[in-house]
């Protein structure tokens, strides 16, 4: 890694942050935003959320236990940049295969660690989400901070073509995907409980590997399909249920899928997280809107409005459904966050339709939100 602060963060409002590169040499634009997560920052660099997003962590020593093919969320890292205050001299773990720096170097991803975070957080909860460039290729500030402006932002962008599947598949065909996971107490099979396995259709619009896991843990067979399929070919699958995943970019941008929800959870029993969520929203007829600078991190407060309970989830979002808009379509909100109240959680009053802001599979973060997964078993079940 280089020892001179020859690495540049700018953004868009002319503020620069100088910091050591390491991972790839290259310049790249994108929407700056922090993640306030302790651990997981694999999971975080392959979450396809963050496509098109140069990413700060705020705990200040990342990279200490490597990296290992078992945490991979997706094919491989998707986020734009990445920026943190101290990097690992050391990766001690006994799963580690590579180090962050060798991680990020294969993967083309550049990075830069030596940055203040708390003051660059502090500015973004301040002043929001900025376009930023970050270069590790030399830029002066002044170039760094006119890419930064001419960048368009995320606004109106489809980020999920970008990084959907290309061609449906079945997921752990050959049962190796899934492994068994413990619990205090207890050993539990992918197939949970001995409950007969309901086929489901999931639309990747860019989900990690974690919520395939728990909907087999959970009982269900999942096939996976692009987020372009058309209704007809899944009406034609005769799926039990659907469920929509997580994605980046902005929600009122992927029109196609939203007119393809609309139809499909007339008949079909529907789970939504994160962008899914979003995607009913807009199905609903309701809209989404710009946060200021986002939920991302493994420590968001939820409570549930119908029986009062509170949870801490794990988020990553930057967009957030109009609670007025829902209300008048259909929908009843069932969860808020308690930060700002924004909306969490919704059920339709008719339909067999629930979705959740955030990302009941936890990878990474806490399990507070696991029962969702239980929650969405009953209502296919009740619905065939």
């Amino acid at each position: 890694m280089s020892k001179s602060r020859s690495g540049v963060l700018a953004f868009e409002d002319g503020s620069v942050f100088w910091g050591l590169p390491f991972g790839a040499k290259k310049t790249v634009l994108g929407e700056a935003v922090f993640n306030t997560s302790m651990t997981g920052y694999q999971e975080i660099l392959t979450d396809p959320s963050y496509f098109g997003q140069i990413v700060t962590m705020t705990a200040p020593q990342i990279g200490n236990y490597g990296i290992n093919p078992e945490d991979e969320e997706s094919s491989g890292p998707k986020v734009a940049g990445f920026v943190i205050r101290d990097l690992s001299p050391v990766s001690s773990n006994w799963r580690s295969r590579e180090d962050l720096d060798q991680y990020l170097a294969r993967n083309d991803i550049p990075g830069l660690s030596g940055i203040d975070t708390r003051t660059l957080t502090k500015r973004l909860r301040v002043h929001g989400a900025l376009n930023a460039c970050l270069s590790t290729e030399g830029l002066s500030d002044e170039e760094a901070i006119a890419k930064a402006k001419e960048w368009p932002g995320i606004v109106g962008e489809d980020y999920v073509k970008e990084v959907t599947c290309d061609e449906g598949f079945i997921w752990d065909e050959k049962g190796d995907q899934t492994p068994p996971f413990t619990v205090p107490g207890t050993e539990l099979e992918p197939a949970l409980l001995d409950r007969p396995a309901l086929p489901i259709l999931a639309f990747d619009l860019g989900a990690k590997y974690n919520i395939y896991r728990k909907l087999c843990y959970h009982g269900f067979d999942v096939e996976v399909v692009p987020a372009s399929t058309p209704p007809e070919a899944v009406l034609d699958r005769k799926p039990a249920g659907l469920f929509l995943s997580n994605g980046p970019g902005d929600p009122s941008a992927v029109t196609y899928v939203h007119k393809t929800v609309s139809k499909l959870i007339e008949t079909l029993p529907t789970f939504g997280i994160c962008l899914g969520h979003q995607m009913i929203t807009h199905a609903l007829g309701a809209a989404t809107f710009k946060l200021k600078f986002g939920h991302r991190g493994g420590n968001q407060p939820v409570k549930n409005l119908e029986t009062g309970k509170v949870s801490i989830t794990s988020q990553n979002h930057g967009f957030a459904s109009t609670k007025e808009e829902l209300e008048n379509s259909g929908a009843i909100v069932t969860e808020i966050n308690l930060n700002d109240e924004t909306v969490e959680g919704l059920r339709h009053k008719d339909l067999p339709v629930f979705s959740v802001q955030y990302h009941p599979e936890a990878s990474p973060g806490p399990h507070d939100s696991d029962p969702l997964f239980d929650d969405f078993y009953k209502l296919v079940s009740e619905n065939l």
